[in-house]
């Protein structure tokens, strides 16, 4: 079964954040909803989201698939947590997936995650990281070796599903995407 952690931070955006979750249920993913903080987790629009787990807790666990909502301050405070740092750099390292969408990339980019790579995020999101050593493009899902990146809350449906692509195949993505009867 695939291993995802979802990050959860005070002021994520929800939107993002239960598509991910959800989503990656359907497609039979075991799925953590990790809070950064103790206790229930009040989003970008005031809904409470409750983890599963603490994040902490979690530190040296390896998951298949490390996916980050987005929203502000959701993604400051994801990009200020070093035990996400730290597990973050593991997943770079043993090239396990790491998702990312609306203002999540900058977590990947403040930490030098995105080197050399194509990446896309919430417009503005990335502005104070763009060094050269990514290429920012206006795209609404950019995969890039074993980064995953979007746009917004509009695009979390088909970024959870390329996340489900990518990790378990075409296959469970088109069962999932069928059962939703998308058009």
């Amino acid at each position: 079964m695939t291993s995802a952690l979802i990050p959860l931070a005070p002021g994520c955006e929800e939107l993002e954040a239960v598509t991910i979750i959800d989503l990656l249920r359907r497609a039979d993913f075991d799925v953590l909803a990790a809070g950064l903080v103790e206790g229930p987790i009040t989003a970008s629009r005031r809904t409470v989201l409750v983890p599963d787990v603490l994040l902490v807790d979690m530190i040296d666990q390896d998951f298949d698939l490390i996916a980050l909502p987005g929203g502000m301050p959701g993604a400051q405070h994801l990009t200020e947590s070093r035990v996400l740092e730290r597990m973050l750099r593991r997943q770079t390292e043993r090239e396990g997936w790491i998702g990312a969408i609306c203002a999540a990339p900058r977590v990947l980019a403040a930490r030098g995650l995105l080197a050399g790579r194509r990446v896309t995020s919430f417009p503005g999101a990335l502005d104070e990281f763009e060094d050269g050593s990514f290429e920012a493009v206006d795209e609404p899902v950019v995969v890039d070796g074993h980064i995953v990146t979007s746009r917004g809350p509009g695009t979390a449906m088909d970024f959870t599903l390329t996340l489900i692509e990518c990790c378990a195949g075409t296959a469970c993505r088109a069962d999932v995407e069928g059962a939703l009867q998308r058009p």
